[in-house]
């Protein structure tokens, strides 16, 4: 179903817990190294909460901007930093990096061919703090850019203005999925034609407000030791570990990359959705959604479940999540004959919620671009439910030209992506 268009990925940007920039996140990948940092949220010890995928070389802790800090060598302009939320500097961040690794700075103001689709739950610190000050004086004052520092879509107002982005806008709100369903979307408009260039972002907060409300949900791993705290796949997983961050990538026509002279590192070959219909916040037990996903980006982008090489899971190291996936993935592979290495990369990072989709897809052209396949460093011991399944637990060193990026949210969301080297035809 390729539309007539071919869409490759011509730009990554990292802000990540394990790194923040290509190179680092490349070889924390590439070694097993995870990002995962002791935490004390609300200077309250005796939270069962330990530990969090934390940023470094950013504070972004206050609720006034004037306090927050990040790299010298971005240039944030006062005026736009008004209106950012903490998680929009580490998206401003990362979509610069994207914008100079695709050769774009510069090249994208007023480009009616160029699109934004973001990806954030917005800034729940901000908004409780906006909506407190307000009712503290009744009402009768607030901050004119809370509204835009603090909802969802904080990202597109913020960084579709500062980029000066004419030709598309858009946010995604589908809870751990939103950033792969924008990834998608992205590859219909430029299938479509009606845009030549989508830069897709998902960002995050890894704060109080963020992080602890699944706790009461009993989905964060109690744990103090990263190793146990998360380990997807694993018998002895006990939830999540909360993270932060953000991940840009700029996808865009195959033609306007040749046009331009710009370096492909990946195609984006084919996605597909669909819907548990299950639960509000599980997975439906036998993974019948996400396996259904599965299939349609396979036959989207005119593959078999024997091409691939390598699957990057959704797994966050819930019991039920990982349990499910791991029943879906047998369905599509192994119960075929196929036997793809599969790992889950959120064992380093944690699960940045809305934003993991976008930077498991980028995680995944880094696998391809740079020759390995990452491990799941944290496995000891795999569920039954895994049997069947190629788990490797150490970095494989061979590289993968077609492979699968896996993502699942509330409500049942499922979405899928094939990237491959842009050199493979399509079966």
């Amino acid at each position: 179903m390729s539309f007539g268009r071919r869409a490759v990925v011509t730009g990554l940007g990292f802000v990540t817990p394990i790194g923040s920039d290509r190179a680092s996140v490349a070889a924390s990948l590439r070694e097993g190294r995870h990002g995962l940092v002791p935490v004390s949220f609300l200077g309250n010890p005796n939270l069962a909460t330990k530990l969090v995928g934390a940023i470094k070389d950013f504070s972004v802790e206050s609720t006034n901007c004037r306090d927050w800090t990040w790299p010298a060598r971005y240039d944030i302009p006062r005026e736009t930093l008004r209106g950012l939320a903490p998680h929009g500097v580490f998206a401003f961040c990362a979509l610069t990096q994207a914008l100079e690794d695709a050769g774009l700075t510069g090249r994208v103001a007023d480009d009616p061919r160029t699109g934004l689709f973001c990806a954030s739950a917005g800034s729940a610190m901000l908004l409780h703090h906006h909506l407190a000050g307000m009712h503290a004086v009744k009402g009768e004052r607030g901050n004119p850019m809370g509204v835009v520092s603090s909802i969802a879509g904080t990202l597109n107002f913020n960084l579709g203005a500062h980029f000066h982005i004419a030709g598309a806008v858009c946010g995604f709100v589908s809870a751990c999925a939103s950033s792969s369903h924008a990834l998608g979307y992205a590859l219909d408009e430029i299938r479509l034609g009606r845009l030549d260039r989508v830069l897709v972002l998902g960002a995050e907060e890894h704060n109080a407000d963020t992080i602890l409300p699944f706790g009461a949900m009993r989905a964060l791993s109690p744990q103090s030791d990263p190793h146990l705290a998360s380990r997807p796949f694993d018998a002895g997983r006990d939830g999540f570990v909360g993270a932060g961050g953000a991940v840009a990538l700029v996808l865009e026509s195959a033609e306007s990359a040749a046009d331009r002279g710009a370096t492909v590192y990946a195609d984006l070959a084919g996605w597909g959705q669909s819907a548990d219909g299950h639960s509000v916040a599980m997975s439906h037990p036998e993974g019948a959604g996400l396996r259904r996903a599965m299939e349609h980006a396979l036959a989207d982008a005119g593959v078999a479940a024997a091409d691939i090489d390598y699957v990057n899971a959704h797994a966050t190291s819930t019991p039920v999540g990982d349990r499910a996936e791991a029943f879906a993935l047998r369905a599509v592979f192994a119960d075929r004959g196929a036997r793809p290495a599969i790992s889950s990369t959120k064992g380093l990072t944690g699960h940045p919620l809305s934003m993991s989709g976008v930077m498991e897809a980028a995680f995944c052209v880094l696998a391809m671009t740079e020759g390995f396949i990452p491990g799941n460093p944290h496995l000891a011991e795999p569920d039954p439910a895994c049997a069947g399944l190629d788990l490797p637990r150490e970095t494989l060193a061979r590289t993968p030209r077609c492979v699968l990026s896996n993502s699942s949210g509330f409500g049942g969301s499922n979405v899928c992506h094939v990237l491959r080297l842009p050199s493979l035809p399509r079966s």
